[in-house]
């Protein structure tokens, strides 16, 4: 089972696979700041967690900015945390929008959608990333170090400025 999670600056949404890989489903909102990464660590035992795919915020042209140097910060943490569980960064241009659309669509309104778009957000993360791996048969997006880990080879890392052509990240 995986897990996807969706980092904002105030909610942190989290979804989950089915044990089989084709299905994700909302799981909760967390909010951010003491006790988030905790209650991750939480929800991935729970839950029996074997990889987290964290969305990583682009623009449309590929770019990085200061909200996926955020994101990236992040997702160390959470690397650190859930070690041995292997974290990765997927790209989730236009999650956020798609998720706004399909509970509009639904009849959420203002405060009941704020509530969940967040979980419905980390749903697009993941489903998008189950369907590039099971489409290409190679597990998508660029797996997060352990910052507290022995410093690794870092030769072969992922030029973060052009875009990405298979949903996610991948190391080339």
């Amino acid at each position: 089972m995986r897990l996807g999670v969706d980092v904002g600056d105030v909610r942190i949404g989290v979804a989950r696979s089915d044990p089989s890989g084709l299905i994700a489903t909302p799981v909760e909102t967390v909010r951010r700041g003491a006790g988030d990464l905790a209650r991750l660590r939480a929800i991935a035992e729970e839950e029996g967690a074997v990889e987290v795919v964290v969305g990583l915020p682009r623009s449309l042209s590929g770019r990085e900015g200061p909200a996926a140097e955020k994101v990236r910060v992040f997702a160390g943490q959470v690397a650190t945390a859930l070690a041995p569980v292997p974290v990765r960064l997927c790209d989730e241009r236009l999650t956020t929008v798609t998720a706004e659309n399909v509970l509009r669509e639904r009849g959420k309104k203002g405060q009941k959608r704020r509530a969940v778009v967040d979980q419905a957000a980390a749903v697009v993360i993941l489903q998008n990333a189950l369907e590039t791996e099971r489409s290409s048969g190679r597990v998508p997006g660029e797996i997060v170090a352990d910052p507290s880990a022995a410093p690794t080879d870092q030769s072969d890392q992922t030029d973060r400025t052009g875009p990405s052509t298979d949903g996610c990240e991948t190391n080339r």
